[in-house]
């Protein structure tokens, strides 16, 4: 294990404020970004300073001692800061952490700040814990799953790693995991359009820990894995339907179907926090659409036609029939094979 995945957090709690790795100047530099209001907050994870499901949960969390001390500052009463909670718990629609991890830190409420302090401390610490047997669960089962007599070729999507998380990584975690084994060939980094998540981020991570890799533009993941390139696909989940529709990042169902085509696995990282039994099927899962600068401009210069709309959903749904493995803190369900999220919330 690398001392730059044993020290880096991309969220840190100061005493007073929310220190943010801002993940939107990365690889060109590394800065970080003090947050100490309810406003910075909401900014920073819908700009995606702080971004990937269990890192912005784990910022939410924080996020209510923010509003506390805010509205110490400001005079608030007890209405005034759970109406700003809310707007945290809100800033992002898809990422079901972010909702789970305020409304469990939100139980601390009227014991006061320490209380919630507290609490946003354990859901980081136990999110670094679910990372590292996410790991080792998922680097078990494949190894047992795929009958290579070498070390494994993997394909990713977006990123998943520390940056992503409270520490570690989900589907990261499980690539981490592969080399720290020397069971890990290379990895096949998708670019992950539009704002580049695994070219800028992912790819930064792994030259971090010395890791073998290619990014490729993420229309070359499909070819990739069908001219067998690839071993096995690995990816994250920002929210997971209770039939085993996975919703991620814009771009992994066609690494699903591409997958299911070349008879690989295709694996699902992500802690139970990320499971919504309330959400039956994937049709139920809400799909934040962004501004259409983002697929329309690039650096701030057009690049379409000036008559052109922009599409830019920033995930899509694969549905559980495709979802070889889900890997949570808990151990691999076979959501393919008809084993269910819920079994791994009893």
């Amino acid at each position: 294990m690398s001392v730059m995945s044993q020290k880096l957090r991309a969220v840190d709690w100061t005493g007073n404020s929310l220190a943010l790795i801002d993940q939107t100047v990365l690889p060109h530099r590394t800065e970080t970004i003090q947050v100490r209001d309810v406003d910075g907050l909401v900014d920073a994870i819908q700009r995606l300073v702080v971004r990937g499901a269990p890192a912005i949960g784990a910022a939410g969390a924080y996020g209510v001692a923010l509003a506390v001390l805010e509205g110490e500052r400001e005079g608030w009463d007890r209405t005034q800061v759970l109406a700003a909670v809310a707007r945290i718990r809100a800033a992002r629609p898809t990422a079901v952490n972010l909702m789970v991890c305020v409304d469990r830190v939100l139980t601390r409420f009227d014991e006061g700040l320490d209380a919630v302090l507290a609490e946003a401390a354990a859901v980081q610490r136990e999110d670094v814990g679910a990372n590292r047997a996410m790991g080792a669960y998922g680097a078990d089962w494949l190894l047992k799953r795929v009958a290579a007599d070498r070390p494994l070729r993997v394909l990713t999507h977006c990123n998943t790693g520390a940056l992503a998380t409270a520490g570690w990584g989900t589907a990261l975690g499980v690539i981490r995991e592969l080399h720290a084994r020397g069971q890990l060939e290379v990895v096949y980094a998708d670019e992950t359009r539009p704002l580049l998540q695994g070219s800028r981020l992912t790819a930064w991570e792994l030259v971090q820990e010395g890791i073998p890799h290619y990014v490729q533009a993420d229309g070359a993941a499909a070819g990739t894995i069908l001219r067998g390139e690839v071993d096995a696909a690995i990816v994250g989940a920002d929210r997971i339907a209770a039939n085993g529709d996975t919703a991620n990042k814009v771009g992994t169902v066609g690494v699903a179907l591409a997958c299911a085509y070349a008879g690989i696995p295709f694996l699902v990282a992500a802690p139970t926090t990320t499971v919504d039994l309330s959400t039956a099927t994937g049709d139920g899962i809400h799909i934040e659409l962004r501004g259409e600068a983002e697929v329309l401009e690039w650096s701030g210069i057009r690049t379409a036609p000036a008559g052109s709309r922009g599409h830019n959903p920033a995930f899509d749904v694969t549905p559980g029939r495709l979802v070889t493995g889900l890997v949570t803190e808990r151990g691999v369900l076979e959501v393919s094979a008809g084993e269910l999220p819920g079994e791994h919330l009893r």
